[in-house]
């Protein structure tokens, strides 16, 4: 009896370990595929996207010195039905007024630092778990000069196989997803009244926004923008980069994005969160990816100046008035 329970415990601690080494192997092999270049045909261009897992909440929000200022609606936002009644003031000159307010907009943002983080995976439309990522830290700092300048703090290997990022992807980047429609870029675009909604407790105008034309080696943003009616300033964005360009070897294909910005300062209000989960439709078939980007830290840049305790400076004996 005491031989045969050795020989059953020895059992039990022999399929114990088998089964740990194959739930090793199983969480390696994720990793080992992702590694392998995929086949010439699925090595596509294409753009940006955050984890299978991820819900896309609400970033937290940023805080100044001052009160706390109420921020853009997100996700989770409830929205009010969009009404089409003619605002109080002519839509033209709500335009006017907020491609001006845009205009001050990006001269201030270029005074401040920020961190920017950007992920962008490919998902297995089988398991729904990513198969590729591209993850990069950013932060956009100012160096001894004033000059501004770009430091990545954190940016591992990527892993995508089926799509990857190109110039024009980080430029869109920079520009297009935290739109910024000013004074100077009005004449580029068609920009239609199409109504008034409340995103929270946020009221917007709406305007559907597109390229009046298409000029070569240009980016353009075609979609929806929310207003702010006080503040006439941008606080919502949603919408693709355009054009996507199609050639015979290759083919640079864009998800469609939802941008949204915070009250950081007065009446400015930041880009601090782009999120897209699309499927890229390339010729050789469909690939689904996301992007998250987040824009954090937002701090003004400016001299600091330390000023010391009072001391009081006595005159010196040659300093005193001499008796006549």
């Amino acid at each position: 009896m005491e031989r045969n329970l050795v020989g059953m415990q020895r059992k039990i601690r022999a399929a114990r370990q088998s089964n740990f080494q194959l739930r090793a192997i199983a969480a390696l092999a994720p990793l080992a595929f992702a590694l392998l270049p995929g086949p010439a045909s699925a090595q596509q261009t294409g753009p940006l996207p955050p984890p299978p897992s991820y819900t896309a909440p609400a970033p937290p929000p940023v805080r100044t010195n001052g009160p706390v200022l109420k921020s853009a609606p997100h996700q989770n936002t409830t929205e009010s039905e969009l009404s089409t009644a003619p605002p109080k003031i002519p839509p033209e000159q709500i335009i006017q007024s907020f491609a001006q307010r845009e205009a001050e907009f990006k001269k201030e943002r270029d005074n401040y630092t920020y961190t920017q983080t950007v992920v962008v995976q490919t998902i297995d439309d089988y398991s729904g778990q990513p198969d590729g990522e591209y993850r990069k830290v950013t932060d956009i700092i100012f160096n001894p000069q004033g000059k501004r300048t770009e430091h990545d703090t954190y940016a591992p290997m990527p892993t995508l196989q089926r799509i990857s990022l190109d110039q024009q992807d980080i430029e869109d980047l920079e520009h297009v997803q935290p739109f910024v429609l000013t004074t100077e870029e009005l004449p580029k675009y068609d920009v239609k009244y199409v109504g008034q909604q409340q995103l929270d407790d946020v009221n917007t105008y709406v305007f559907d926004v597109g390229p009046k034309t298409i000029e070569k080696n240009q980016r353009y943003f075609q979609g929806r923008i929310w207003v702010e009616q006080h503040d006439m300033a941008i606080v919502k964005t949603n919408g693709k980069a355009v054009p996507d360009i199609k050639k015979k070897n290759s083919e640079h294909l864009y998800p469609h994005f939802e941008t949204f910005r915070e009250n950081i300062e007065g009446h400015y209000w930041f880009p601090t969160y782009t999120h897209a989960d699309d499927t890229l439709q390339f010729s050789t078939g469909g690939i689904h990816m996301r992007m998250t980007v987040r824009y954090e830290n937002y701090k003004r840049f400016g001299a600091i100046i330390k000023i010391g305790t009072p001391v009081e400076i006595k005159d010196k004996p040659q300093d005193k008035p001499q008796p006549k």
